[in-house]
């Protein structure tokens, strides 16, 4: 298993290690509920180096992820970050990235760490199909990032930096740490406020320094600590956020995920715009009514959490899986996410999931689940 520049910070803070996509990670340092609440009142600072990080370079950069991405990047201002999904020919989703844009030839795409070798090889498929001049460089193993989410990381922030809590979401700067360079951009996956720093390995254990300096992990009232996997999908599920490999994946339709924010099927009629892998698909796809499927949320009653896989049945016709669910730590009920044919995802329409120990009853909701407060 590869191990991320943080690796020693885990184990000296106790962390539970697991394998999640070719590393070792934290799943929690003593409980996921606990760190949720955390991340949620306060703060929470978590370890995503093991997603990848490629370095997209040159005279062509910007035309090659024109093609690779569903969204616009021509229109991307420098110090803009932009989420965008990579689909293949069928429409089906390669992955969701994270794009940054440094300047007109220079660009880092962050994708999920399971799919950093097929997506490399498919970057590297798509510039020589294209004859396009770019330098792709995984930068991955050179770097780590970590994501600090919470209602009071801006305040403490700001303490150091006038400028970070002034960004505006999706955007980022570029800040120098003892001559290091940091990209620290108002990014996250928790629904809090909140950022996320990628800088070299080498830098890690001075910025972690920085970032807890007079903090007591034991105090209750700690502004932000340490947390894991465990609590970063359980956040991200109350959040309505889609997980690569569970909402997304290569046999998912990219207009069934309800993320139409991050298609654009017209972009190739601007005049800088290019057609990306999959638009015709999804035109079809759009002309033809709609996907078959479409991700929905569920409320369940009791206390009881659906799993991956988990039928949903209206009546006692099967119409759709689970793709995620939990107890939500927050707000006290089980949620659910799940694709379910088209004409059964109403919102408001009943719905049971049978889990194979037990049905449970729930209804069709809006997403988010949870929304955090605006500040005042």
């Amino acid at each position: 298993m590869l191990r991320t520049p943080l690796h020693d910070f885990h184990v000296e803070h106790g962390a539970h290690m697991v394998e999640y996509a070719g590393w070792e990670m934290p799943l929690h340092y003593g409980s996921v509920l606990a760190e949720h609440h955390q991340t949620r009142n306060a703060g929470g600072v978590f370890d995503v180096s093991h997603m990848g990080r490629v370095r997209f370079k040159g005279r062509h950069a910007r035309r090659i992820l024109e093609r690779l991405c569903t969204r616009r990047i021509h229109d991307m201002q420098d110090g803009q970050a932009r989420y965008s999904l990579m689909c293949n020919e069928q429409g089906g989703v390669r992955d969701d990235v994270l794009v940054y844009r440094y300047d007109d030839d220079d660009f880092l795409v962050v994708v999920n760490g399971a799919n950093r070798e097929k997506m490399l090889g498919h970057f590297e498929q798509v510039k020589a199909a294209g004859e396009l001049t770019c330098t792709i460089t995984d930068e991955t193993q050179q770097t780590a990032m970590v994501a600090v989410q919470g209602p009071r990381v801006m305040d403490m922030i700001s303490s150091f930096s006038k400028e970070i809590p002034t960004l505006k979401r999706y955007r980022f700067t570029v800040k120098n740490l003892l001559v290091i360079k940091v990209t620290v951009s108002r990014t996250g996956y928790t629904g809090e406020d909140g950022v996320e720093v990628i800088l070299p390995a080498k830098a890690v254990k001075t910025a972690m320094g920085l970032l807890l300096k007079d903090t007591d992990m034991a105090s209750d009232d700690a502004p932000v600590k340490p947390a894991g996997l465990g609590a970063r999908d359980t956040l991200r599920l109350e959040a309505g956020m889609p997980l690569y490999g569970h909402e997304l994946g290569e046999e998912t339709n990219a207009l069934g995920a309800g993320l139409d924010f991050a298609i654009a099927l017209d972009k190739d009629t601007d005049d800088r715009g290019e057609a990306f892998i999959g638009m015709e698909a999804l035109k079809r796809t759009r002309d033809e009514g709609g996907p078959a499927e479409k991700l929905v949320g569920i409320r369940l009653e009791g206390k009881r959490g659906a799993r991956q896989g988990a039928s949903i049945r209206v009546g006692d016709r099967e119409v759709g899986r689970v793709t995620s669910g939990c107890l939500s730590p927050t707000l006290g009920f089980p949620i659910a996410m799940g694709y379910v044919a088209r004409e059964s995802s109403e919102l408001g329409a009943v719905v049971t999931v049978d889990t194979g120990k037990a049905v449970l009853e729930g209804v069709i909701t809006e997403m988010p689940f949870y929304t955090r407060p605006k500040a005042g």
